[in-house]
């Protein structure tokens, strides 16, 4: 079932730069219209965003490969993600063999996606509260990947983050965001590539933008 739309997706994905075998494989075996909302699931293998409510969105799948290709993960490797969502983004890193450690900040969602991780029998590790100050109980993290567009880097995760790690976040105005990819060379010193004209919700938070 869906095995045509999924590798038409695979297609659009690797004409757009995505290179990375482990990656394209992870997005080829996550069904991501088990993801979405019911309303919407002609449309999950389309290469775009969609709503899942709460004024919050299932990012592109382009993205999804773009950021997780950029974190450059290993097996066992610890994930940090801020923006659970849906857990699309979760189940990707899953698929990959990372141990994913996953905040949403709204409880609606939040609930939802850990009653379908229960149903899938997806593990990971999901906790409800403000992203932006980490989960500093299993730092330090060897990736942290904020799916949600931020006025800067949130000082509190680059501490999360282990030295020789990578921070993957869009950063910018409320609209349009570059995105960073942070490498933490050692404690104080970072490297980032920048990758301009992405767009995600905000991420709301003390370190993040304000909620109104």
């Amino acid at each position: 079932m869906h095995e045509f739309e999924r590798q038409q997706l695979l297609d659009i994905i690797k004409k757009k730069g995505i290179t990375d075998e482990k990656v394209l494989d992870a997005i080829n075996k996550v069904e991501r219209h088990l993801f979405v909302p019911q309303i919407v699931k002609q449309h999950a293998y389309k290469d775009t965003a969609l709503p899942i409510g709460q004024g919050q969105t299932i990012s592109q799948p382009y993205t999804v490969a773009f950021m997780t290709q950029e974190l450059n993960c290993k097996k066992d490797d610890k994930i940090l993600e801020i923006g659970t969502g849906s857990g699309y983004q979760a189940a990707v890193l899953l698929e990959m063999g990372c141990k994913v450690y996953s905040i949403e900040r709204n409880y609606d969602i939040y609930n939802k996606t850990l009653k379908l991780f229960d149903e899938l029998d997806l593990r990971a590790a999901l906790r409800c509260s403000d992203g932006t100050i980490g989960w500093e109980e299993y730092a330090p993290y060897d990736g942290i990947i904020v799916t949600a567009g931020s006025p800067s880097a949130p000082e509190r995760l680059i501490k999360q983050l282990k030295v020789g790690g990578k921070m993957v976040i869009p950063i910018g105005d409320k609209s349009n965001q570059v995105l960073n990819v942070i490498l933490k060379k050692s404690e104080g010193e970072t490297e980032i590539k920048k990758y301009p004209n992405f767009a995600f919700v905000p991420l709301i938070g003390i370190e993040g933008w304000k909620e109104k």
